[in-house]
């Protein structure tokens, strides 16, 4: 993780020294790892069933769609913006690649169904459509990302009512559903998919120059504007990459449920958004990256897989995720200040 924030790295005559400000300056980073240890310590006590190699399976599986689409929610929150459509785009993706797989193709004299493949591309195409508007209205026309995907947001929640129409579709092509159901080896596909995902967005954001960028934008972006970067380039890619991962995780989380139907994903939104800020990955950006983002992953998996093997009441286990995440929050923004503190 240490290599995710190479780029906003103070020299090193400006690094604290001794144990304490080195605690405080890295509270983001420690956090983070330190609930992941206390929580997976309390419930392997209070329950036999949970530390087990069977569950630990069984929470990889359950957070591989949230990790899908936080890969792409990484990218946008490190450009200090936000992206409340991410769920909305899943659902519709994943709808719309049910709602082509059992259409006749217009075109098609004979009538056949259309191909699994024209289906998943037309599904990839609207999501990176709906990524491109968000892109289009944060950076041509100055609409605020949190005003901006929230329209688009309730845009894509009335493409999927349009689709679906009340029903629920289960026919997806073979690839997706291989893909979202399928295992191999005793692995299931999901998981490695996004473990790969997970691993290419780490790769970019620390190895190539598109992910130096979005670390100076979302670090200071006027410094990035002098220094000769189109910013509004920058946000417009990770807005749109945010879309198609999302559309992603929609599709396999589709084939993963054995159904699409409205509403399926309407909690990812806060799972996805959980997953990034809890892991330690700044709000303010220009701090964190992917490897916080599966800290994150493992907190909130360890959490709910947790809370289900000790019979917590459903209701109390919404109320603490709530908890964790105001918690990650008080110490995001107090990572902030501190940073702040120490540049004065």
């Amino acid at each position: 993780m240490a290599s995710s924030d190479s780029a906003t790295r103070p020299a090193d005559h400006q690094r604290p020294r001794g144990l304490a400000p080195f605690l405080r300056s890295q509270m983001r980073n420690i956090a983070p790892f330190l609930t992941l240890i206390l929580l997976s310590g309390f419930f392997a006590i209070a329950s036999p069933s949970f530390a087990t190699l069977d569950n630990v399976g069984n929470i990889l599986t359950q957070v591989s769609v949230t990790g899908i689409i936080a890969v792409g929610l990484t990218f946008v929150i490190l450009c200090a913006e936000i992206d409340l459509s991410i769920a909305s785009i899943a659902n519709v993706t994943g709808i719309a690649v049910a709602y082509f797989t059992l259409q006749e193709s217009y075109v098609n004299i004979a009538n056949v169904p259309m191909p699994g493949w024209a289906a998943i591309l037309l599904a990839l195409a609207l999501c990176a459509l709906l990524g491109l508007v968000n892109a289009l209205g944060l950076t041509v026309i100055g609409i605020p990302s949190f005003i901006m995907t929230l329209a688009m947001m309730q845009i894509a929640a009335g493409v999927s009512a349009l689709l679906v129409r009340g029903q629920i579709a289960y026919k997806v092509p073979p690839l997706i559903t291989t893909l979202g159901s399928g295992s191999v080896s005793g692995i299931p596909w999901i998981v490695i998919v996004a473990a790969v995902m997970l691993l290419g967005g780490h790769l970019v954001l620390t190895y190539t120059r598109f992910g130096r960028y979005v670390y100076m934008v979302g670090g200071n972006r006027e410094a990035a504007e002098f220094a000769g970067l189109n910013v509004k380039l920058i946000l417009g890619a990770v807005m749109v990459i945010s879309a198609v991962c999302s559309g992603i995780g929609g599709m396999l989380g589709v084939a993963h449920f054995g159904s699409a139907q409205q509403n399926e994903f309407d909690t990812y939104l806060l799972d996805s958004i959980a997953a990034v800020v809890v892991g330690g990955t700044s709000l303010f950006g220009g701090r964190g990256g992917i490897g916080n983002t599966i800290v994150g992953l493992f907190v909130l998996g360890v959490l709910n897989n947790g809370l289900d093997h000790v019979n917590i009441d459903s209701f109390l286990k919404i109320l603490i995720r709530g908890l964790i995440l105001l918690a990650a929050l008080i110490i995001n923004v107090y990572a902030q200040r501190l940073r702040e503190q120490a540049a004065d």
